[in-house]
């Protein structure tokens, strides 16, 4: 095995195996949206946000070349990966310090389940650089499985971070904001610029963390309902609520939400977008 440098981060030491994925005799894959992490700061930053332990059920999605699978293997006694590439995945026991610690899950992460990895009090501790053209429809995908997630930690563009995170009033609020933190408490943690990858991606990146909520602070009579209302209102952000709902809620059910019907989307919050979506007419 190649000798991977060993970043010093405070007293902590991880070893980091970055690589270019050329020399490894790897084509990035444009289906696969593959850009590889390289930086050794950001790759160390990301293990001490996560700060995995011993005895963590840790699940790394899309591992790559193992630029954050070799320095997490070296600070937990398992871990599981699920990748799609299967060369990729061949490849992952040579590149690791601990393979006898590996667990190698060929498998799509958009349809895999993820309760086959959940143990009683092991809640799942999922990481990954995420491919950004799938990212959004893994997220919902991962929040089925929330009550078995104790908190995820990902890269993605930062735009799409932004409007994870974003408050109402901003122009980054919409529906990814609304439903996530339905579901979770999200945390921006970083900004990576786009030479931390090979090859570079187009646009500048973030590290944030979700955790799912174990009870949710606010919850909607009806989940699907809600996730309607809120798919449907924001695809008209300039209408006013009175127009953009017409004949989905009940005759006095903006006066019974407490929400103003001229109100327009991006003012609500999610206790105003959950007192809504009860009042919806099925």
């Amino acid at each position: 095995m190649i000798n991977e440098p060993i970043i010093r981060i405070g007293i902590i030491m991880y070893q980091i195996n970055a690589l270019n994925p050329k020399d490894e005799g790897h084509q990035a894959r444009k289906r696969f949206g593959q850009n590889f992490l390289h930086d050794q700061r950001v790759i160390a930053k990301i293990v001490r946000s996560v700060n995995p332990r011993a005895g963590d059920n840790i699940v790394e999605i899309g591992p790559g070349l193992a630029a954050l699978t070799s320095p997490l293997i070296g600070e937990c006694d398992a871990l599981t990966v699920v990748e799609l590439d299967r060369d990729l995945a061949a490849g992952l026991p040579g590149r690791v310090p601990h393979p006898e610690r590996l667990t190698i899950v060929e498998a799509d992460a958009l349809k895999y389940d993820f309760t086959q990895l959940f143990q009683e009090g092991r809640p799942l501790r999922v990481v990954g650089n995420l491919p950004y053209n799938i990212s959004t429809p893994l997220l919902f995908h991962l929040l089925e499985f929330g009550d078995k997630v104790k908190d995820m930690h990902f890269m993605l563009q930062k735009e799409v971070v932004d409007r994870i995170t974003a408050q109402p009033n901003t122009k980054e609020y919409g529906r990814l904001s609304v439903m996530i933190q339905y579901y979770c408490k999200p945390t921006f943690l970083f900004e990576v610029p786009p030479g931390s990858f090979n090859p570079p991606p187009k646009v500048t990146s973030a590290v944030f963390r979700l955790e799912p909520y174990e009870m949710k602070p606010i919850i909607a009579k009806n989940e699907k309902a809600l996730a309607r209302l809120v798919g449907h209102v924001f695809t008209q952000r300039r209408k006013t609520l009175r127009n953009s709902l017409k004949g989905m809620l009940a005759e006095d059910g903006f006066e019974k939400a407490g929400v103003d019907p001229m109100a327009r989307p991006e003012t609500l919050s999610l206790a105003d977008f959950v007192a809504l979506s009860d009042q919806m007419v099925s």
